[in-house]
């Protein structure tokens, strides 16, 4: 069994955090976003993974390498113009010899792709979707199944008199390698819109799979998202990725508070008075005095001025926060930012 992910998005919806971080390699609690999809492969046993890439790929391979220090073996296909999930699943066709899962590179969970592959194996099936339950069904497609688990058909954001499940493509498959065969050379082609169709007009034994626990499941792909996504790693929300650990090797002045949730990274300071209140700080950070961090993300090298008021907010890399600034919920700022002293932003500012 291989696996194939597919990093090769702009991260639009994530900027300005995406302009000079590629979305597959922003950090969360600290690392670098796509260790949490290549941990859940290795879990189950999938070690020869290759990343399909597009937008700045030089930036995610010198991040990532050649996996050894993953306990993987990492390879990479650098897709020459946008071909849709499909057509970069079939792009990378001359690296794929096995059954092979394929990842969408902005998921954050912890399926038990072990029971998925089992599944999928017992259907003997061409494809297997996973599926997960979501609150508001008619924000998304939808995914009916036959009762022995065969795909039955697809609802794009159906009305409400439509609605008969509340089951949506997880972004994740197993896919059999004659699916390639299915998908013409060089064209942008979807999963989605042109080759889960074609498996249901061609009749093959195209099956989903819906956990049978309530797995994690989440689209980091806007900063909403993003930011819950480093809460629920915070408080354990996350079954199979759980923080070891929250601490790096940095300063705690005097009268600095520094709660047990938060994660804090090397070399950072935290200076007498200020206190980091569940949030996420990145290697070097500086944490000036009687300033308060809650419920927020700051990336490395970061300084947060006297005085000043983080709160639900993520911080870029490199930037400045002023003295007695108010960056309140709602706040992204890109890399290299910087706010004058006594600036209010967020909530409504």
């Amino acid at each position: 069994m291989q696996a194939l992910i597919l990093a090769g998005g702009k991260g639009t919806r994530l900027r300005p955090l995406t302009v000079y971080t590629p979305k597959p390699i922003v950090p969360i609690c600290n690392r670098p976003f796509l260790l949490y999809q290549v941990e859940t492969l290795r879990r189950a046993g999938i070690t020869d993974i290759t990343l399909s890439l597009s937008y700045q790929p030089q930036k995610i391979e010198q991040q990532l390498g050649d996996g050894s220090d993953y306990g993987v073996k990492i390879r990479y296909t650098v897709e020459p113009q946008p071909m849709g999930t499909a057509g970069a699943y079939k792009y990378a066709e001359d690296l794929i010899r096995e059954p092979t899962v394929v990842l969408n590179g902005d998921i954050l969970t912890d399926l038990d792709l072990e029971a998925v592959i089992s599944e999928h194996n017992q259907h003997r099936a061409t494809a297997t979707i996973v599926l997960t339950p979501v609150e508001n069904p008619s924000a998304y497609g939808l995914v009916e199944t036959e009762p022995d688990g065969r795909v039955r058909r697809f609802l794009e954001k159906p009305k409400a008199e439509e609605i008969s499940v509340n089951t949506i493509n997880a972004g994740t498959y197993v896919l059999d390698p004659r699916v390639l065969d299915m998908i013409p050379i060089g064209e942008n082609y979807s999963f989605e819109y042109n080759l889960f169709p074609d498996l249901l007009r061609r009749n093959e034994p195209f099956f989903a799979h819906v956990p049978h626990r309530e797995a994690y499941w989440l689209d980091i792909g806007t900063p909403a998202r993003y930011l819950q996504a480093n809460h629920d790693l915070l408080a354990d929300r996350i079954h199979a990725s759980r923080l070891t650990e929250r601490r790096g090797r940095f300063e705690a002045q005097p009268g600095a508070e520094v709660d047990e949730a938060s994660v804090i990274g090397s070399d950072c300071i935290i200076k007498s008075g200020a206190q980091v209140i569940n949030s996420v700080l990145g290697q070097g950070c500086h944490v000036e005095e009687k300033a308060r961090i809650e419920n927020s993300v700051l990336w490395p090298h970061t300084r947060v001025s006297a005085g000043a008021f983080v709160a639900d907010a993520i911080i870029g890399r490199g930037c400045h926060v002023g003295r007695s600034a108010q960056v309140l919920a709602g706040t992204v700022l890109g890399d290299k930012s910087s706010l004058t002293d006594y600036t209010q932003t967020g909530a409504g500012q």
